[in-house]
């Protein structure tokens, strides 16, 4: 069931998602060569209680951690660890936080370093990406129509889409109704509402859209050991069009990235 926000719960949402948000560039000057995963975890559960807020993953379906830290083939899910950083690696942080009831949850993929031209391409498309199914997520259109922008963008470029994973709602609980997938018909899928609030989490690979889960019953990573890409916005339907809760302006300020990427779509900071 489909669980319609009002504007005053959107709002709560809003400064849920910029607890992950101020997170992510919080960390964004810590992503470096020799640099753990594991620090980078604890460095967020601290940041996350500070402003008031709970870590949304740790525990949650009994993930040991504050952050699914998934480097290079890892696509999702990767467990943080001891082991350093490497120049040239790429690493998707995946962060959670719930504040006043409600959960903010998004995603970005940082290079370590200097990384090859292929590798930024992945990062760049990727990215590109989630702001053309944002577009489409808007009163009236469909779940097919986020997911076909997004994979005839990804693999107009001759990448990946990840068939699996999918993006979600996101309220009161993690996951709602509707799941977002990253591919998809126009015209098909549960109708968009006003109100409604969502994850759009494009996963992109550099070869096969195959992929496979290990052992340790989280760690998701490419099957062809390729690198793949993350990123992840939370989206509200406001006045019938797309508003975004989340931003990656934090971590443009820590990184000295100017972009305008997210000016259409954000009304509020």
């Amino acid at each position: 069931m489909i669980v319609i926000k009002t504007k005053e719960e959107i709002e709560i949402m809003r400064e849920s998602a910029l607890v992950v948000s101020r997170t992510l560039g919080m960390l964004a000057k810590e992503v470096k060569p020799g640099v753990s995963t594991l620090y980078l975890d604890k460095l967020a559960e601290d940041f996350i209680r500070e402003q008031g807020a709970i870590p949304g993953f740790l525990g949650l379906y009994d993930f040991p951690n504050t952050l699914c830290m998934s480097p290079n083939s890892q696509v999702v899910h990767g467990i943080p660890n001891k082991e350093p950083l490497q120049e040239g690696d790429i690493i998707s942080i995946d962060c959670g936080a719930i504040k006043n009831g409600f959960y903010g949850d998004h995603a970005y993929t940082f290079a370590v370093g200097e990384i090859d031209e292929a590798t930024q391409k992945l990062l760049d498309i990727t990215k590109q990406s989630l702001y053309v199914g944002i577009k489409e997520f808007k009163a009236g259109n469909r779940v097919g129509d986020v997911g076909f922008a997004i994979q005839n963008f990804t693999e107009k470029h001759g990448f990946g889409v990840v068939r699996e994973l999918v993006g979600h709602g996101l309220g009161r609980k993690m996951h709602e109704d509707p799941e977002m997938p990253n591919y998809g018909r126009k015209g098909v899928g549960k109708k968009f509402l006003e109100g409604m609030t969502v994850a759009i989490e494009p996963m992109t690979n550099m070869g096969t859209h195959r992929i496979k889960q290990h052992k340790d019953g989280w760690t998701i990573t490419t099957l062809d050991g390729k690198p793949s890409a993350h990123f992840e916005h939370n989206v509200a339907i406001v006045n019938g069009k797309p508003e975004l809760l989340s931003t990656f302006q934090y971590i443009y300020d820590a990184l000295g990235i100017v972009s305008d990427e997210e000016k259409e779509f954000r009304q509020k900071l």
